[in-house]
């Protein structure tokens, strides 16, 4: 649209705490982390990072959340607000936190996807994820499986072959 101003990436901070407890309840309804959940995340930095989008008022938008413990690292979540949904941001989070997973050494990026996720699983597609196992019921209530999915990173020591 004319006019609009791209959302900006950044750093999570405490503030943005309640837009994020708001917009994991839109998205994610029974499964959605409260207050104290991003409090505890906040506090396991700097081995989980997680980024904000930001519209122009500073306000979150979406976010995306890395664990990095060694050659190994986890999207703990990824989340775009209804109203900024198709805009590309899932995407643009996605790409920041594998940005930081390569900058950290990591050789391969792990995260679970609900099965009845569809645009979650196609952007994971796109982005080489691919699948490695299931949990058979792991989200409740519903007992929707969780598919895990693996990407490998091109590092300097995984391109020489070991």
């Amino acid at each position: 649209m004319p006019g609009m101003q791209e959302d900006s990436l950044r750093p999570m901070r405490w503030t943005d705490i309640d837009d994020l407890v708001r917009i994991d309840a839109l998205l994610f309804e029974h499964d959605a982390w409260p207050a104290a959940t991003w409090w505890a995340e906040l506090r396991e930095r700097p081995r989980r990072v997680y980024v904000v989008a930001t519209g122009p008022d500073d306000r979150a938008t979406a976010y995306g959340g890395l664990d990095v413990a060694g050659d190994v690292a986890d999207v703990m979540t990824i989340g775009v607000s209804p109203q900024a949904q198709g805009r590309g941001l899932g995407q643009r989070l996605l790409d920041r936190l594998l940005q930081i997973a390569r900058e950290a050494g990591v050789e391969a990026v792990l995260l679970e996807v609900r099965a009845d996720n569809v645009a979650a699983r196609n952007l994971y597609a796109r982005n080489g994820f691919e699948q490695i196992n299931v949990r058979r019921g792991y989200y409740q209530p519903g007992g929707v499986d969780a598919l895990v999915l693996r990407r490998l990173l091109e590092t300097p020591k995984n391109a020489r072959g070991g």
